[in-house]
């Protein structure tokens, strides 16, 4: 019927999807927003929720919260399954059907363990807030147990922490987690000496931080070196069970093991049965639509696009953002019967990563840095992404009292407790 609005789907609340939305405010548009969780999460700072540094709450925020002020956005809990593509809806868990006019995929990614799926119930990866307190929970329990344990290649066991790929993720794992044994931990315990655990980071290629530039790869291998983190080089994984991690042949006995090595899209190729590449991302048009389905954009660590120097556009939060900030130009152009943007050109803004307390490094490309002004970039830059005044002022102080004080308020042991003595047990 004429003058109805045009109908637009997002599928997931990431930064990509949220961008879309806020940049089509008076729009002429309907917009269902649909997520599996409730909560939209920086996940950036994923890992201080998983290393006791900050709370849940301070790094993520209701869906409904955040669109409360836009009435022609409709907010929907639910799993996707797939696309009738030919008739222009989405499919949910429960049977439902949402009708669009204009999809949007934004749907993120997942962990891959390349082809050895039976290693996540060991080996969880980062990706959503239940990932973080589940490896929350088993770093803290492993000191809990150590405490109590009489044999002392169990107690060596439980003290040992093993991070399974030296990316951002898993150099940031490995230096808090370093920093929780030796400073904050240190004076709680009687009976074992927390600066005696171990922190093991393996990487399969030849250094860590690969995709930054030599120089600050191996700035931080030495600051991690120099916290106590064991940095293991061009080793392979090759099991990981309930006793620990076999890499070079050997077995290394650890009670907790965080997967940090590679990542999987979305089943959205296969939802649409369009090509993909060997990480299951679409493999998308210039303008970022699904090729045979003008009418379906996909943003984010769903898709597979070559940069302005011929490598992927990386799967991080700038690059998502900076494509739902195309994709609502080019939805705003269809409408008003406008000439479509040029096709999409992703600017990097540079990477960061933080190694430990005053310790970062940070790539701009025309620019690089490290040591404590990288980490005092690094956390500005944080906190200013965040999305309320409230979680930066509550980060800002939490990040303060940790660095003054060596204390971290987040300690909690929830989800479970002893019962979860075999962390074989998926939770």
């Amino acid at each position: 019927m004429a003058g109805e609005p045009h109908r637009i789907v997002v599928v997931g609340a990431g930064f990509g999807g949220l961008e879309a939305i806020h940049h089509l405010k008076g729009a002429p548009v309907e917009i269902t927003l649909v997520d599996r969780r409730n909560h939209h999460i920086f996940q950036p700072l994923l890992y201080q929720v998983a290393t006791a540094s900050l709370s849940t709450s301070e790094i993520a925020w209701p869906i409904r919260h955040l669109m409360r002020g836009r009435p022609e956005v409709t907010t929907l809990l639910g799993e996707v399954t797939g696309i009738d593509a030919s008739a222009r809806q989405v499919l949910l868990k429960d049977g439902a059907r949402l009708a669009y006019d204009t999809l949007i995929l934004a749907t993120g990614a997942r962990h891959a363990y390349f082809g050895h799926d039976e290693w996540e119930p060991h080996a969880p990866g980062l990706k959503a807030i239940e990932d973080a307190t589940t490896i929350r929970r088993r770093i803290l329990l492993a000191f809990e147990k150590a405490e109590r344990e009489t044999d002392p290649e169990v107690q060596d066991a439980l003290l040992t922490f093993v991070i399974v790929g030296a990316g951002p993720t898993g150099v940031e794992l490995a230096g808090t987690i370093a920093e929780l044994a030796r400073d904050t931990l240190a004076p709680d315990f009687r009976r074992i000496d927390t600066h005696k655990a171990r922190v093991v980071l393996v990487e399969a290629g030849p250094r860590v931080l690969a995709g930054y530039p030599d120089d600050l790869s191996d700035y931080t291998k030495q600051s991690l070196e120099s916290l106590g983190v064991e940095v293991v080089l061009g080793a392979a994984v090759t099991e990981c069970t309930a006793d620990g991690v076999v890499y070079g042949g050997k077995l290394l006995p650890a009670r907790t093991i965080v997967w940090a090595a590679g990542v999987r899209a979305s089943p959205a190729a296969e939802w649409l049965g369009v090509p993909a590449d060997r990480n299951g991302r679409i493999i998308v048009e210039p303008n970022l639509t699904v090729p045979g389905h003008p009418e379906i954009f996909a943003i984010g660590d769903t898709i597979s696009l070559a940069g302005p120097n011929g490598k992927p556009v990386p799967g991080i939060a700038p690059a998502a953002k900076q494509a739902g900030v195309y994709v609502a130009r080019v939805i705003r152009a269809r409408l008003a019967d406008a000439p479509a943007p040029p096709p999409f050109h992703y600017k990097h803004q540079g990477s960061l990563a933080q190694i430990g307390k005053k310790r970062a490094v940070i790539d701009f490309g025309w620019i690089k840095l490290r040591g404590a002004l990288a980490w005092w970039i690094w956390g500005i830059a944080h906190i200013y992404f965040l999305i309320s005044v409230r979680s930066r002022l509550s980060v800002a102080l939490s990040w303060l009292w940790i660095h003054t004080r060596n204390q971290r308020s987040a300690r909690l042991i929830t989800q479970g407790g002893d019962e979860d003595d075999s962390h074989a047990q998926k939770v």
